[in-house]
């Protein structure tokens, strides 16, 4: 591993709650006589970015990432433990976060960039860039207290990613502005990554996490809940959230999901058999070794996936295709309760977990209905394949409507190959479709010389 951007070590932070505002005063006098609760947001934080390295943090709403982000940047102070931060850090924490209302955009840019060590010769050196990339026009001499929200975060950002910074804290900035800004940021994230930029990004976009990020971290209840690759934290993020809204998570004694076959009335459950698909999935060879992730209220199940070449056959151990091959999505399941509608859907998704095909049975205007337990049934997506030459992988899903909890969710159900196409190329994108070109010259057009 190379040089420590970052380092966390038993980092935990307890803020105070006192029941009444005198209690405050009432300990500052006799501290030995506090009322006020203690609220730990982190415990324990163990913690190490490299140096040019993208972190993705994840977590709900109150699980300590604004926490954990605003003592790295120095705001707050950890209430035990050690931080360790080499470099200048530039944070985007919330939106105009250290602007004065009262100060034109032009001031606060003056202001934001002494605060993070520049001088005021570095700054008007960069100042031109700076607004150009903000893009608010005569605003920026207007005070911040008459800007939007989106003119707040553009100018912020622009702040923040063009100081270069060692260190860079965005915390959910990204969601606010116009699709034209948002890519704007994204590109300007990628170059500062690219430039060797440490970064900690926050975001509940899973896939601007899976795809900006090196690895990410899950926190819970201001713990670190797992760590890993982005696709693989999004997923645990998936399933604890499925969890939590079915309230199963705090559950000791609730088995996991392919664990759950004595629950259901079917003689398949009551002799205790798992689907052929949920026994045998863990154990493919080759690609589809992965193992898959499961969640859902169970209502029913998905009993097998697979995909079938243009010919209609299906090999588990060899899933190959070429390029723009036509192929068939099967989809097999099975109803425990009864289900007032369903909906089954899939993704095909790239090796960051990035959906690049999908869709679903209402969506193709494929209406199911009601549906009783014991039925059997089986979805088909027919699709072809002009992705580039990598692997893929399959999620599969099915809930009652939109809005309901899904009642089964296979994340990595197959992974399978795309070949390369024939066509002598050497450059392919994420899809490589056939296409045509014309050039038209204008011949015989003749210069206008411009006299001094």
């Amino acid at each position: 591993m190379g040089e420590i951007a970052i380092s966390l070590n038993n980092v935990s932070k307890c803020f105070k709650r006192y029941p009444r505002p005198v209690d405050r005063l009432k300990e500052i006098l006799l501290p030995h006589q506090s009322s006020a609760d203690e609220f730990w947001a982190l415990r324990d934080i163990n913690l190490e970015v490299p140096k040019g390295q993208t972190l993705g943090i994840v977590g709900r709403n109150g699980s300590g990432k604004s926490t954990l982000l605003q003592i790295l940047a120095g705001t707050l102070q950890p209430t035990t433990g050690q931080v360790s931060v080499n470099g200048r850090i530039s944070a985007l924490l919330e939106l105009g976060s250290g602007f004065n209302p009262e100060f034109t955009g032009r001031q606060n840019v003056f202001f934001n960039g002494r605060l993070l060590g520049l001088s005021h010769q570095e700054i008007a050196a960069k100042f031109d860039e700076i607004a150009g990339f903000a893009d608010i026009g005569d605003f920026i001499d207007q005070p911040v207290k008459t800007y939007s929200s989106g003119m707040f975060v553009r100018l912020a950002f622009a702040v923040a990613v063009n100081v270069y910074p060692e260190v860079l804290i965005v915390d959910e900035a990204l969601a606010v502005g116009d699709v034209v800004f948002q890519h704007r940021c994204m590109r300007r994230m990628r170059a500062l990554m690219d430039s060797g930029v440490t970064t900690l990004f926050v975001s509940h976009d899973s896939g601007a996490v899976k795809t900006l990020c090196n690895s990410a971290v899950m926190l819970h209840e201001g713990r670190i809940y797992t760590t890993g690759s982005p696709n693989a934290v999004i997923i645990e993020y998936m399933k604890l959230v499925t969890q939590e809204e079915l309230g199963l998570l705090n559950d000791a004694e609730q088995p996991t999901l392919v664990e759950r076959h004595d629950a259901f009335d079917t003689s398949d459950r009551l002799k205790g058999e798992l689907p052929e698909f949920t026994r045998s999935i863990g154990d493919r060879k080759g690609n589809n070794s992965k193992k898959p992730h499961r969640r859902g209220n169970r209502k029913a199940l998905i009993q097998d996936v697979k995909i079938l070449n243009s010919l209609g056959e299906y090999s588990r151990d060899n899933l190959v295709f070429n390029f723009n091959e036509e192929v068939t999505l099967v989809v097999d399941l099975v109803v425990y309760e009864p289900l007032q509608g369903c909906i089954v859907g899939f993704f095909v998704c790239d090796k960051n977990g990035n959906e690049i095909i999908g869709s679903n049975t209402w969506e193709e205007n494929l209406q199911i209905g009601k549906l009783s337990p014991g039925e059997k049934f089986t979805v088909q997506f027919k699709f072809k394949l002009p992705l580039r030459p990598v692997s893929y992988s399959v999620t599969v899903a099915g809930s009652e409507d939109y809005t309901s909890v899904t009642f089964d969710w296979i994340d990595n159900a197959l992974v399978f190959q795309v070949l390369p196409p024939d066509t002598g190329k050497n450059i392919h994108a994420l899809v490589d479709l056939p296409m045509s070109v014309e050039v038209s010259r204008i011949s015989n057009v003749s210069a206008v010389q411009v006299q001094a």
